[in-house]
């Protein structure tokens, strides 16, 4: 009996550490520096549906993945704007997705969304991943969470991931702005300095 109830007992491990995988993407999981992303489609706070091929006459992209309600996104909102006001023009457009589960966090429903992109004056697509099927594909793990990507043989290269800066809490005391000087080295045909950092922000709702 007690031996039953020892496999039992692993059985129900297993289970849980299983459950907590599928539902709890690690870093460790979706793209890497150096992957083809696959194109997706998901819709847009207009009510239209936005894909990555429907761009075409960019160099690549500034896919961020952020939200209404993570104080962190809320505090790099600013600098995601000023971000596609400095790179749309030059080739590399801030495509922002909504990666949370609505039903957790009604605050990012798509309603939400609209009037947040109006009040914060959002100058690029805002679309949301109703589904939860596209974060998983990148390996997205916080709001916000960063990845450029660059055109090449009609593909898409992953080419950094990770954090838009190195400070979320003040704008002006930022020392290193990892999306900026990864944009800069692509357009300048360059090896990008910081492929990598870590993204700061909080977990995505699923």
């Amino acid at each position: 009996m007690k031996k039953i109830l020892k496999i039992m007992s692993l059985v129900l491990m297993v289970l849980s550490i299983s459950a907590f995988t599928v539902n709890n993407y690690s870093s460790g999981d979706g793209y890497k520096v150096g992957d083809v992303a696959e194109d997706f489609t998901l819709k847009n706070i207009d009510g239209k549906m936005v894909s990555l091929s429907d761009y075409k006459n960019t160099k690549g992209f500034i896919v961020i993945f952020t939200c209404n309600t993570c104080p962190y996104a809320v505090m790099y909102e600013d600098r995601i704007v000023a971000l596609d006001k400095k790179y749309a023009d030059k080739g590399y457009p801030v495509i922002a997705i909504m990666p949370n589960n609505t039903d957790v966090k009604p605050g990012d429903n798509l309603e939400a969304m609209k009037q947040r992109a109006k009040d914060k004056g959002f100058t690029f697509p805002y679309l949301i991943d109703e589904d939860q099927t596209i974060y998983p594909k990148f390996g997205a793990t916080k709001t916000p969470h960063v990845f450029i990507l660059q055109k090449a043989d009609g593909s898409n290269l992953v080419q950094y991931i990770g954090a838009i800066d190195d400070n979320y809490k003040d704008a002006s005391a930022v020392t290193t702005k990892y999306v900026e000087e990864a944009v800069d080295a692509l357009l300048n045909n360059k090896e990008v300095p910081n492929k990598q950092t870590k993204a700061i922000g909080c977990s995505i709702k699923v």
